[in-house]
């Protein structure tokens, strides 16, 4: 009986070792997340850049054009295959 008291107590002395080291560990990181935000406010790296929106935009368009020519060729082959198979019966 008394192993399973020292095992117990050793599981909890391991446990309670495991949080603080995590609890450190956590406030490192919140402290360097806290320092890596401040730089990037300092030097106006969070500032909107238009110039991404708008390429952004651009290849949106792009790509909704693309894609509606590619529906579009879709149907195309699509109906020359159903007259082809109408054909063949």
């Amino acid at each position: 009986m008394n192993y399973l008291f020292s095992f117990l107590a050793l599981d909890l002395a391991n446990q309670r070792r495991d949080d603080v080291f995590s609890m450190e560990y956590r406030q490192t990181q919140e402290a360097d997340q806290a320092r890596h935000a401040a730089e990037l406010s300092a030097s106006g790296a969070d500032r909107p850049s238009y110039a991404r929106r708008a390429l952004a935009h651009g290849l949106a368009v792009v790509s909704r054009g693309s894609a509606a020519a590619v529906r579009r060729l879709d149907d195309a082959v699509a109906d020359d295959l159903g007259r082809s198979l109408k054909a063949a019966e």
